[in-house]
């Protein structure tokens, strides 16, 4: 199922059962959204990303950092990181992400794909730091990429297009039935950034 629409209804569940998310649409103007763009591009301390896969150690093209309310320590693919200071434009982000949404977030994990070239294999974000069934936030600024969500045991499928200045919000049970990636395509050259607002558990 693909669900390109321009009507945006954020309180609609684009997937069929065993979780929920909630698309809001662009919350920013183009003006707006290519300001947060710059910002984010410059102002951020982008590294490359790297992973422990079969005992080796891989870094990606794709670029990572990490943010937080505090020095958060969290791992995924068997590497850690600790979160750095908020930025002004990340504060006010979340801001919007929270009112939006109605969630709270303590944390934020970047990612930047240069090209379309870049994308992310199937995955779902339930590391023991994150909080059972909590929400992530994901907004996208840049080139508009597709998304896609599988289901674990039926493999059904859902896409969406996540426009410049977006939010997409997922949550309840989503991660522990579905998986999300976004596909490599080689129709884009140009950058997007995406921020996955998270809530760290710590103890």
């Amino acid at each position: 199922m693909d669900l390109f629409s321009s009507e945006t209804d954020r309180s609609k569940n684009i997937l069929p059962k065993d979780g929920t998310v909630n698309y809001y649409g662009k919350l920013l103007t183009d003006q707006q959204a290519n300001h947060y763009f710059d910002a984010l591009m410059n102002t951020i301390e982008w590294k490359n990303d790297q992973a422990i896969i079969f005992g080796k150690l891989i870094v990606t093209k794709r670029k990572v950092a990490w943010y937080g309310d505090t020095d958060f320590e969290y791992t995924y693919s068997n590497i850690s990181k600790r979160a750095l200071p908020w930025t002004t434009e990340l504060l006010e982000l979340k801001s919007l992400a929270e009112a939006n949404s109605g969630e709270t977030f303590n944390s934020c994990l970047l990612n930047l794909y240069h090209t379309g070239d870049e994308g992310m294999a199937w995955h779902s974000d339930a590391e023991k730091d994150l909080k059972k069934n909590g929400a992530i936030g994901s907004m996208s600024f840049g080139a508009e990429r597709k998304f896609a969500f599988k289901h674990k045991e039926t493999k059904e499928t859902v896409s969406i297009l996540l426009e410049h200045g977006s939010l997409l919000v997922m949550k309840d049970t989503t991660q522990t039935h579905w998986l999300h990636r976004l596909p490599p395509t080689k129709l884009i050259n140009k950058p997007r950034i995406n921020l996955t607002f998270r809530t760290i558990i710590t103890v």
